[in-house]
């Protein structure tokens, strides 16, 4: 057997990024594998990771062209911009969140570059591969995150309280899309003291609803949805089942607080959820939390980065929600990314090697060619 793998770790560039591919923890686990690890100087800043915390835990730290000098594996929260990973071995890892379909280019430049591309959000909604999906462990602090800022714009309390001079009722609140996000923004305005409603397309989210102690907003009378498309993601619904629904959300709406809106199909445009109009009719003083924003946003007129009012409702939305929780969003992807080396590592090649079922899923680029079959469409 040859030289240990090196793994490298960057400095994310892309702008209002905070988070990081890894941390103290899983440096130490992966030397455990036996890698050797190399972090980019600073790259831990944002996440409160000092350089210092990354050597105590065996990493070497340098400036970027040292870290990727002969790199079998390249770690990072975004993908990181081909031009910058010249020195990396060839035929190298690169193992980030690449959002293949909007960039299509770089996953060319990869190709080109002779690198191994694996989008880590393609990874398959299967059992074994949960311990891997960034995308829920990110939206988990997301939904978390959403209903936090909703309640700061909020001129209003929460909870109901009981005064000396008088009750403070509870504020409502309702979570459209009933993911990762959606189930923790439900605990979170629940324990924050909200009365709380929930809808979704997906029928099967009643009881996860009632089982945190909201309200299920649903049509009961119409058939045509079940709602659960390919890979447990939300998939499309009848005519018929769409207008009552609109209609219930609408009449619904108009007496809430406190909207957040999680739904998101991958690599496509976010589903309008929420019109203008209805915006109107809800309460001076109600805020919106779009979780979507980042791709269009569910509702009409949000503003990524913004606090947009409108007919007197404040509408927030991040375009990078989990990077306002760096220190957790970071350990918790850096564990994602460590889950999914170790579960492929083979000790007799000293090196991970992926399987047919989940290399088929996030990989991009091989052998100088584009692979996947959704970009070769």
């Amino acid at each position: 057997m040859g030289s240990a793998t090196r793994i490298a770790v960057l400095r994310e560039r892309a702008s209002g990024e905070t988070r990081v591919s890894a941390t103290p923890e899983t440096v130490r686990k992966l030397i455990g594998l036996g890698a050797s690890v190399a972090v980019e100087a600073g790259a831990g800043l944002h996440a409160s990771i000092a350089d210092a915390d990354y050597l105590a835990a065996g990493a070497a730290v340098s400036p970027l062209a040292r870290v990727l000098d002969g790199a079998n594996i390249v770690l990072g929260i975004q993908a990181p911009d081909p031009a910058l990973l010249d020195g990396a071995a060839s035929g190298a890892w690169v193992v980030a969140a690449m959002d293949p379909f909007a960039q299509p280019s770089r996953v060319e430049a990869y190709a080109a570059a002779g690198l191994e591309a694996l989008a880590m959000e393609l990874m398959p909604r299967i059992t074994r591969a949960q311990s891997m999906d960034i995308l829920s462990s990110q939206s988990n602090l997301s939904g978390y995150k959403a209903v936090l800022v909703a309640a700061n714009l909020y001129g209003r309390a929460f909870p109901m309280m009981m005064t000396a001079a008088g009750t403070v009722s509870a504020a409502k609140a309702f979570v459209m899309g009933v993911g990762v996000a959606g189930l923790q923004a439900i605990a979170t305005a629940r324990r924050l003291g909200a009365q709380v409603s929930a809808t979704d397309v997906r029928s099967a989210t009643r009881e996860q609803i009632q089982s945190l102690g909201a309200k299920p907003i649903f049509v009961e009378n119409v058939r045509g949805i079940e709602g659960e498309g390919a890979g447990g993601y939300a998939g499309e619904m009848s005519e018929d089942y769409r207008r009552a629904q609109a209609e219930l959300v609408s009449a619904h709406l108009a007496r809430q607080d406190i909207v957040i809106t999680t739904a998101l199909i991958p690599a496509r445009v976010a589903p309008r959820l929420i019109s203008d109009a209805q915006i109107a009719t809800m309460k001076p003083g109600s805020v919106i939390f779009d979780l979507a924003a980042p791709q269009g946003g569910n509702v009409e007129g949000c503003v990524a980065d913004e606090v947009v009012e409108r007919h007197g409702v404040k509408i927030a939305g991040f375009s990078n929600t989990p990077a306002h929780l760096p220190a957790e969003a970071s350990a918790l992807f850096a564990r994602n990314l460590f889950n999914f080396v170790s579960a492929f590592w083979d000790k007799e090649q000293g090196k991970p090697v992926l399987d047919d079922e989940i290399g088929a899923a996030i990989r991009l680029t091989r052998d100088g060619r584009v692979v996947h079959p959704r970009l070769l469409g």
